[in-house]
């Protein structure tokens, strides 16, 4: 997994995942103020453009630090971010990195956030030669739980009071995919 010095862009049917910049503060602001789309993300809804730009901030120090990529959803015919989708704790001694993902809730029920995971997941096989991706998953957040089953990722089970966020401890349910598994079920 080597550092990249550019950020890659990446095109599905629908889909262009990009960079995302501070001109793209007021798209995140946008659908991460919304209460539904940040419940299970262990962010507080955001109230001010300089929650967003903290966002932004972050998935650039990631990338740049090489810990992870984080890709903004945009439709072809549109340029502004409607979600995101990429790695964090991305480990080169290990081949591996959790991936996440959220989207807007306009666009929920469209097929969208699995297009741009199944790209993600992708990418980061065949170009980050990545061996395990994993998604970790709170227990009441069925729709990411249906799409991960969806996308082949193996729920391998239940981590007990895994994160600490908002005040609380979360239990997160543990999902893996293998390269080796990739090429058979996507």
């Amino acid at each position: 997994m080597a550092k990249l010095d550019e950020f890659p862009i990446i095109e599905t049917d629908r889909l262009i995942l990009r960079e995302v910049t501070e001109k793209d503060a007021d798209s995140l602001l946008s659908y991460l103020s919304d209460e539904e789309v940040t419940r299970h993300m262990g962010l507080a809804p955001f109230t001010s453009p300089e929650d967003a730009l903290d966002e932004i901030g972050w998935y650039q120090s990631i990338f740049e630090n090489g810990t992870g990529m984080r890709w903004g959803i945009t439709l072809k015919e549109k340029s502004h971010v409607i979600g995101s989708c990429g790695f964090l704790n991305m480990s080169k001694k290990h081949h591996r990195a959790e991936i996440g993902f959220e989207l807007s809730r306009e666009y929920w029920g469209k097929g969208i956030a699995g297009e741009a995971l199944q790209a993600v997941v992708a990418y980061g096989f065949t170009n980050l030669n990545l061996n395990r991706i994993e998604a970790l998953i709170e227990p009441a957040n069925s729709p990411s739980q249906k799409l991960v089953e969806k996308t082949s990722f193996l729920r391998e089970g239940l981590l007990r009071d895994y994160e600490y966020t908002q005040g609380k401890f979360d239990d997160l349910y543990m999902y893996s995919m293998l390269k080796r598994e990739f090429g058979e079920k996507i």
